[in-house]
């Protein structure tokens, strides 16, 4: 059990050849299209969920700030199905791994920052220094504010790959006790089987709030910087 604990975290291969590519592009595949005048009631949900969740993400926006809203909504979308497809049998979730999570913070933080330095290069530059500060204490703080600026992108994707890292491994752990104890004893068997079905459930709830966690934080480093 031991050896096989981080074996679905690692990247598939084809002959040799990675297929995390083909992984990350399935996710869209799956989203549902009508080319029909009158929309069925899976794809009227559909819109539905996506018309609420953009207006809950861009109500705080200005103008400028809600041209980014196809980015997000396309974002909080393909994290959510990824994360869900992940929790299929068998299966590889690429956000479990930080350089695909990292690859994804980084252009959009910096997208963010680069926009607030060339629009408001004076309200960027003031969240280095808050007003009132005692001369002694403006170095060290402009240092602070820096540091914590720059580890904002980190901070997005450890977040995201701890959470569904920590949630894959709890569950290969209770799935392997079930079954070493389906010989053993059926009551326990049972009852961690039960466990183990309440676990899938929040399974789920976590990887729909992390894909509005990480795109929600998103929005507010754009919201500061616009």
């Amino acid at each position: 059990m031991n050896e096989n604990l981080f074996a679905s975290f690692i990247a598939p291969t084809i002959l040799g050849l990675p297929a995390a590519v083909l992984i990350i592009l399935f996710p869209p595949l799956l989203i549902p299209t009508s080319k029909y005048l009158i929309n069925n009631r899976l794809i009227t949900t559909q819109q539905w969920l996506i018309k609420l969740t953009s207006k809950q993400m861009m109500t705080m926006h200005n103008t400028k700030g809600r041209t980014w809203s196809l980015m997000l909504v396309s974002l909080i979308i393909f994290i959510a199905t990824t994360n869900l497809l992940g929790l299929l049998p068998h299966s590889f979730t690429p956000t479990t791994q930080l350089s695909m999570n990292l690859a994804m913070a980084i252009p959009l933080w910096a997208g963010a920052v680069i926009m607030g330095f060339r629009s408001k290069i004076k309200n960027a530059l003031a969240h280095f220094l808050p007003q009132g500060t005692p001369t002694p204490l403006i170095p060290m703080l402009v240092i602070i504010e820096t540091i914590s600026l720059l580890i904002q992108p980190m901070a997005l994707a450890v977040r995201l790959t701890a959470n569904i890292t920590a949630g894959h491994l709890l569950m290969h752990l209770i799935g392997s006790a079930t079954l070493a104890m389906s010989t053993i004893n059926l009551p326990s068997t049972l009852t961690i089987f039960t466990i183990l079905i309440l676990l899938t459930i929040l399974e789920i709830a976590v990887a729909l709030i992390q894909a509005y966690v990480f795109t929600l934080l998103v929005s507010l480093y754009l919201h500061d910087n616009t």
